[in-house]
C-alpha cells in the first residue's frame, strides 16, 4: 500500500465482522455460512458494520484525494452540462430532453408540431413545454428515477412512474399536460403503463402492470379509466407462474395493444384492439416451453419474430383473425450464422436488427403494393468494432428511420436513414468538450482462442501514442450473461484512463450474446464455467500478445459480471493485480437456494434450480463466496448498494466479511456501500461521476499508473 511519512494517514485496521455460524444440509452437503446475520436489514448492528467499511475505505483513500478531484474535473470538462437532445415526432408534438449545467437530472419537454418542422427548425417555430423536470422529481430525496411513461393519442395525459429509493419500486402518477395538475390518486409498484385509443364516449382506459410484494415480479395487468378512482381499477389479468413477468405495450401502428407474458426462455403475447380496452384479450401463440417470440402489426398482419425453428430467430407473417402457427408464413428464414435480434416495422419498410460476427447490422426490406417484401439496402458501418441500433422511431407512415451509431473512438450519433434516398444524415453527434481528438485514439478487435478451442472476441481501445507492446498496464471488462451483448460504445470517463496509458479491453465471452443465441446458451447452466475459462484466456491472450503488462491488470464486472469477477478471481488470483467489482452476484447458492428473494425462481433458467442435485452441486463448484480460501488475492475493491432490488446488499458484504478472515496478502480489500442507492448507484449524474472518480483511483493506485508514494 502507498506509503507516507504522516503517521496520521496510515489507515486503522478493516473492520472485523463478527461470526455466527449457520448450516445448511443439502444433497449430501452441508453449506456453512458465518454472516448470514448482514441480511438483517433492519438491524444497528449491521448498518454500523456497514458504515465502519465505509470509513475505512475512505480513509485508506485520504492520500488519494487530490487525485479523484482531478480525475472528477477531467470527467466533468469531458461533458457538455448543458446539451439537448435531438427532437422526435410522436403526434402532433417534438419531444426531447436537456440538461443544465449544475443540476443532476434530465429535464423533459416538448413543442407543438408546425407544418414543414423538422429536428433542426422546431425550436425557432414552437415555445417549449416542459413536461417532467427531473430535477423537481428528485426534491427532498436522494434518489430519484423515472421509470414507464406514455402520452396519450391527443398528447394531453401524462402516465409516468417514479422511484425514490433505488429498490426500484415505482409509483405510478397522471399529469394533466393541459394544466400541469398531476392528479392525487397513485399506484404503487407499477412498472409497464399504456393508454388505450379513446374510445367513442370519451373515456380514456390506462393500462399498467403491478409487481407482487415479495418477489417483485410484474404479476398482473390492470385497467384503469381516467377521473375514476384507483379503487375501482379492473384486473385484467394475472401471471401465476412465477417464472413469468407480464410487460404492456402497443404496436407502433397504434391499432393494438400487447400484453407478453415471458421468462428467460419462454414468450407468450395477447393483443386487443387499442379501441376496444373493455375487449377480450386475445393469445397469440400459446405458450410452449423454450420458444420465443414477439409481435408487430401492419395491414392485418402479425410479423412475429420466433425461434421456433432455430435459436437465432426467423420473422413470419400470420393474419390477426389466424394468429396461430399453422397459418404462420415466412418471411427471413432461421440462419445460423446470423442473429435476428429485432424487428422495427412500418407501413412502407421494415428494418431488420440483427447480429453477425458479433457486430450489429441494420438491414431494410421494402413492401410492394401487394404487401410482399424484397430486401433492399443495408447501413453500411465504417469501423472494425462499433455499436448500431434503432433510434427513436414513433412514426409508422414514413419513409425515414433513425438509428444510433457509436465506437470505441466516436462519440454517439443520431442518424437520419432515408428509404427512398438511400443516405443518411447526421442529425447530432455527442459533443466532448475538454479539447477530445479522435485521432488519438485506436480501436481494433483480436480473438482469444479458449480452452475448448472456441475463439472469443476481444474489443480494445488505446492512446496510438501512449502504447508500448508489453508495458501498458491493463484494464479488461466482462460481463457475459443472459444473453446480454456487451455494448461497445463511445464513453467520454474513460478518456481519463487511456490518456494515461491505460490500454482498455472487452470481453465477448460465452454467456453474453454477443455471437447469437447459441453463445449465450454455451455459457450458462451447467455450462457456465465457460463464461469464466473464456475471461481468463482473453486476458491470457491480451497479455501474450503485448497490449498489457503481465504485472498490470485490472478487471472490472457488475452484477452477473461480479459474479465472474469472484469466480475468475478465485480460479487464476496471481493473474490480476486490481479487481472492481460492482454489485456483485457472490453468493450464488444461498441466493438460489431461497425461493423468497426477487428474481431466485426467474433465474433457475438462466443459472439452473440448486434444488435438483445436479445443479447445486455444479453450481457449488463456482460460487466465489463458498470457494474462497485462504491464500493471496489482488487488490478488490466491491461496490452496493442498500436498496439494490437485484442484487442485496449483503451478498458483497458477506464475500468481503469472509475474504478479510482468509486472504495472506496485504492488498486492498475494500466494501464501499452506497446507503441511499440501487442496482445502478447513485442517480444524479454528478453524483455518478464522483463514484466513477473513486473507482479510476483506486485502479490508478494499484496500476501503479501515477507516482503516488
Amino acid at each position: 500500500m502507498t506509503t507516507t511519512k504522516d503517521a496520521t494517514l496510515i489507515p486503522p485496521a478493516p473492520p472485523a465482522a463478527r461470526k455466527d455460524p449457520t448450516e445448511t444440509p443439502l444433497h449430501g452437503t452441508v453449506l456453512r455460512d458465518d454472516y448470514a446475520w448482514l441480511r438483517e436489514k433492519e438491524s444497528p448492528e449491521v448498518f454500523a458494520y456497514l458504515d465502519a467499511e465505509n470509513a475505512y475505505a475512505e480513509s485508506v483513500m485520504v492520500p488519494l484525494a487530490g487525485l479523484r478531484e482531478q480525475l472528477y474535473e477531467e470527467m466533468l470538462n469531458h461533458i457538455k452540462q448543458t446539451d439537448e437532445s435531438v427532437p422526435y415526432r410522436d403526434g402532433k408534438w417534438w419531444y426531447y430532453s436537456r440538461t443544465i449545467e449544475g443540476l443532476q437530472y434530465g429535464i423533459h419537454c416538448r413543442r407543438a408540431d408546425v407544418a414543414g418542422a423538422t429536428e433542426q427548425t422546431i425550436a425557432e417555430l414552437s415555445p417549449e413545454q416542459v413536461i417532467l423536470d427531473g430535477n423537481a422529481l428528485a426534491e427532498g430525496h436522494a434518489f430519484m428515477a423515472i421509470g414507464a411513461t406514455d402520452v396519450t393519442d391527443d398528447g394531453r395525459w401524462l402516465a409516468y412512474s417514479v422511484d425514490h429509493t433505488g429498490f426500484r419500486q415505482y409509483t405510478l402518477h397522471i399529469k394533466d399536460l393541459e394544466t400541469g395538475e398531476v392528479l392525487p390518486s397513485v399506484v404503487e409498484r407499477v412498472g409497464s403503463v399504456v393508454w388505450a385509443a379513446d374510445s367513442l364516449d370519451g373515456e380514456r382506459s390506462l393500462f399498467y402492470t403491478v409487481e407482487d410484494e415479495e418477489q417483485k415480479r410484474q404479476y398482473q395487468l390492470w385497467r384503469h379509466v381516467l377521473g375514476t378512482d384507483h379503487n375501482a381499477d379492473v384486473l385484467v389479468l394475472e401471471e401465476p407462474d412465477e417464472r413469468f413477468n407480464l410487460g404492456a405495450g402497443r404496436t407502433r401502428d397504434g391499432k393494438y395493444l400487447i400484453v407478453e407474458a415471458g421468462s428467460h426462455t419462454t414468450t407468450e403475447a395477447r393483443f386487443l384492439a387499442a379501441d376496444d380496452p373493455a375487449g377480450e384479450w386475445t393469445v397469440i401463440d400459446p405458450r410452449l416451453d423454450e420458444h420465443e417470440y414477439s409481435v408487430d402489426h401492419r395491414d392485418g398482419l402479425w410479423y412475429i419474430r420466433t425461434n421456433d425453428q432455430g435459436r437465432n430467430f426467423r420473422l413470419v407473417t400470420a393474419p390477426v383473425s389466424t394468429p396461430g402457427r399453422e397459418h404462420w408464413t415466412e418471411v427471413i428464414p432461421h440462419r445460423a450464422e446470423i442473429m435476428l435480434e429485432d424487428v422495427d416495422l412500418f407501413q412502407g419498410f421494415f428494418a431488420a436488427c440483427e447480429r453477425e460476427d458479433g457486430l450489429p447490422r441494420l438491414r431494410l426490406w421494402a413492401f410492394s403494393g401487394d404487401g410482399a417484401v424484397r430486401r433492399t439496402q443495408e447501413i453500411a458501418f465504417p469501423e472494425p468494432v462499433y455499436s448500431a441500433g434503432p433510434g427513436v422511431n414513433r412514426e409508422f407512415d414514413t419513409t425515414l428511420y433513425r438509428y444510433s451509431y457509436q465506437s470505441l473512438v466516436s462519440p454517439s450519433s443520431v442518424f437520419l436513414y432515408d428509404t427512398l434516398a438511400g443516405a443518411s444524415t447526421l442529425l447530432k453527434q455527442q459533443e466532448v468538450p475538454g479539447g477530445f481528438d479522435r485521432s488519438l485514439y485506436a480501436s481494433e478487435r483480436v480473438f482469444a482462442t479458449a480452452a475448448d478451442g472456441v475463439r472469443v472476441p476481444v474489443s480494445l481501445v488505446y492512446h496510438r501514442d501512449k502504447r508500448k507492446t508489453g508495458k501498458n498496464p491493463l484494464y479488461v471488462y466482462g460481463y457475459g450473461s443472459y444473453g446480454y451483448s456487451l455494448p461497445i460504445g463511445f464513453n467520454a470517463n474513460r478518456l481519463s484512463l487511456l490518456d494515461r496509458g491505460v490500454v482498455m479491453a472487452y470481453a465477448h465471452i460465452r454467456g453474453g450474446g454477443d455471437l447469437g443465441t447459441p453463445w449465450h446458451d454455451s455459457g450458462k447452466m451447467l455450462v457456465k464455467r465457460n463464461t469464466f475459462t473464456d475471461f481468463v484466456s482473453a486476458v491470457e491472450h491480451l497479455t501474450a500478445n503485448g497490449y498489457g503488462d503481465p504485472a498490470r491488470v485490472a478487471i472490472e464486472g457488475g452484477s452477473a459480471g461480479g459474479l465472474l469477477m469472484g469466480a475468475v478471481v478465485n480460479l487464476r488470483p496471481e493473474l490480476f493485480r486490481a479487481v472492481v467489482s460492482h454489485v456483485p452476484f457472490v453468493d450464488v447458492m444461498n441466493t438460489m437456494l431461497d425461493a423468497s428473494l426477487p428474481l431466485t425462481v426467474p433465474e433457475y433458467e438462466e443459472w439452473g434450480d440448486p434444488n435438483q442435485a445436479e445443479y447445486f452441486h455444479y453450481m457449488l463448484s463456482y460460487s466465489p463466496y463458498d470457494n474462497l480460501k485462504a491464500g493471496n488475492y489482488p487488490a478488490i475493491l466491491v461496490k452496493t448498494s442498500l436498496y439494490d432490488s437485484q442484487v442485496m446488499y449483503w451478498e458483497p458484504a458477506k464475500y468481503v466479511a469472509k475474504l478479510r478472515t482468509l486472504k495472506t496478502d496485504n492488498h486492498l480489500l475494500l466494501l464501499v456501500t452506497n446507503m441511499q442507492a440501487g442496482h445502478g448507484g447513485a442517480s444524479g449524474r454528478y453524483d455518478y461521476l464522483k463514484e466513477i472518480a473513486f473507482d479510476y483511483a483506486f485502479l490508478l493506485r494499484e496500476l501503479e499508473v501515477l507516482n503516488l508514494a
